[in-house]
């Protein structure tokens, strides 16, 4: 009796104990552990090993037995705009500058509070429903995707997007200063959301402009993003306007940094890769998007051997038609065969590290993307007894190649259950789909269809 109360008075509490079959943990050595466990305490990861150790040294205020399933870090969405689920299926299989130009800005432009938080919602529950715990936004009043995300527990870095044109918020890019400033000052603080300074693109905000908004991106310390060589129609406009290709153009204005994170680089030359990597600028494929675009195919694996950080997004739900992360993750192992011609290019554990610990650093919050000792407890699993599933050869190869995103049984945010076996925690499912039907009527009576 003496003994065991010795034992008991070793152990230490935590608020949660977490037992699975199999953790993919994507730690710095890839560790994946068979009879796992993870102990939690205030939304952080207090450790990982397997279960019958952890039951040894923690005492827990609860417990989610998770046998059967697989765990894994929630997937980080590099590259998104939330609010566009609005466009889901509206203007189909055109190039991007029709689609652009003739489709999405039109209706865009006349985008209400409403609308936006319509659109936002659906974005978080599709994300939640498939494993994905974090994302980076670029849009129109974002505080309504930030409140909207922060209610639905998830975690977002905002970018309010601007133009040097006249766009649904502002006469002019420099217009956009005070919103942003603003944004920033709302989430000070905040455990969720953070921002992100955002001109939309090379072609559409002018060198003064792109560096007057790094310049502030500096003092309030939060990431730049912008869309970057998408495709060789970007490319020409820019060389038109400029004279200068689209990277050619942003390392001359010296905003290749640590700081700028790339969206797309499909139309990319060896000598830009090699610029964006020594200027330790990030990169976020978005292989989905492309290929619907017909952009092309980003030149990944040459980014990853050139040592650049390359992370993975959805883009938009108008020009993906999914949020969904594990789609994703097999296209952009896929296509970046094709793309190197070698069976070898972006292998599984290329893609999950582009949708894990790769887009956590183009999100600027480095400690994501990974179930690590210290790291916030943002976790999903993965049911092993789905059939696309078996056998369990290799859980990387499974969560890459085999998985649909439908698997995911829970979603888990600072160690918030946001989603778990069909039930969603902190959203209104059944509310939402006839919001959504509202929100089909207005944009349809908006268009020019």
């Amino acid at each position: 009796m003496q003994t065991n109360n010795s034992a008991a008075s070793k152990q230490t509490p935590c608020d949660l104990l977490i037992r699975a079959d199999v953790i993919v943990t994507q730690n710095d050595t890839r560790d994946v552990i068979r009879n796992a466990g993870v102990a939690v305490s205030d939304g952080i990861i207090l450790a990982v090993g397997t279960y019958a150790d952890l039951d040894a040294l923690y005492v827990p205020a609860s417990r989610l037995d998770m046998a059967g399933k697989m765990l894994m870090p929630g997937l980080v969405n590099g590259h998104t705009h939330l609010p566009m689920t609005l466009f889901r299926g509206f203007a189909d299989d055109l190039p991007l500058m029709e689609w652009l130009e003739d489709h999405i800005w039109p209706v865009e432009f006349q985008l209400t509070e409403e609308m936006l938080k319509i659109g936002a919602k659906i974005g978080c529950a599709e994300l939640i429903r498939t494993g994905c715990t974090a994302f980076l936004n670029g849009y129109f009043n974002e505080h309504v995707t930030g409140d909207t995300a922060s209610s639905a527990g998830l975690r977002a870095v905002l970018g309010e997007g601007f133009f040097h044109f006249p766009s649904p918020m502002y006469p002019t890019a420099e217009d956009c200063w005070k919103t942003l400033r603003a944004l920033a000052a709302r989430y000070e603080g905040a455990s969720r959301i953070r921002t992100a300074i955002t001109p939309h693109a090379a072609f559409t905000v002018n060198p003064d402009e792109l560096k007057t908004s790094f310049a502030l991106a500096e003092e309030l310390d939060v990431p730049w993003q912008i869309h970057l060589a998408e495709s060789p129609a970007e490319t020409a406009v820019c060389l038109e306007k400029h004279g200068k290709r689209p990277v050619e153009l942003l390392r001359d204005l010296d905003l290749l940094t640590s700081r700028t994170t790339l969206h797309h680089c499909v139309d990319v030359t060896d000598e830009e890769i090699a610029a964006i990597a020594e200027g330790k600028t990030k990169v976020v494929h978005n292989p989905a998007s492309n290929l619907k675009l017909c952009s092309g195919m980003a030149p990944v694996q040459k980014m990853v051997d050139a040592g650049v950080t390359v992370g993975l997004g959805t883009d938009g739900a108008s020009s993906n038609n999914q949020l969904n992360m594990f789609r994703d993750m097999a296209l952009a192992a896929l296509i970046g065969k094709v793309k190197s011609n070698h069976a070898s290019a972006v292998n599984a554990q290329t893609a999950l590290d582009m949708a894990t610990r790769g887009s956590a650093a183009c999100l600027g919050w480095p400690e994501l993307g990974r179930i690590e000792k210290g790291c916030p407890a943002d976790i999903i699993a993965l049911e092993l007894s789905s059939p696309n599933l078996m056998p369990a050869y290799d859980c990387v190869s499974h969560a890459v190649y085999a998985a649909t995103g439908m698997e995911v049984c829970m979603t888990m945010v600072a160690g918030e259950i946001l989603y778990m076996y069909g039930e969603y925690k902190t959203m209104d499912i059944s509310g939402l789909k006839k919001e959504a039907e509202k929100a089909s009527r207005w944009v349809f009576s908006k268009s020019k269809k």
